[in-house]
């Protein structure tokens, strides 16, 4: 998955200020303790992260 699409995803689904706020400020367990930006920056797929993100938020499996 592209970097760009991510981010389409992420502000489909939250919209563009909540996905900002979400990706720098909650931290996952599932990514290692970091947050969806420290996750990217760290070299994690960014589908891998967009998963984690879906099963914490309760995406339907419809939009993940």
């Amino acid at each position: 998955m592209r970097l760009s699409h991510f981010r389409e995803l992420m502000e489909g689904e939250f919209g563009v200020v909540r996905a900002g706020s979400l990706a720098k400020d909650h931290v996952f367990a599932e990514l290692g303790g970091r947050t969806v930006e420290e996750a990217i920056e760290a070299g994690i797929d960014p589908k891998r992260v967009w998963r984690v993100v879906c099963e914490a938020y309760d995406v339907p499996a419809e939009r993940r």
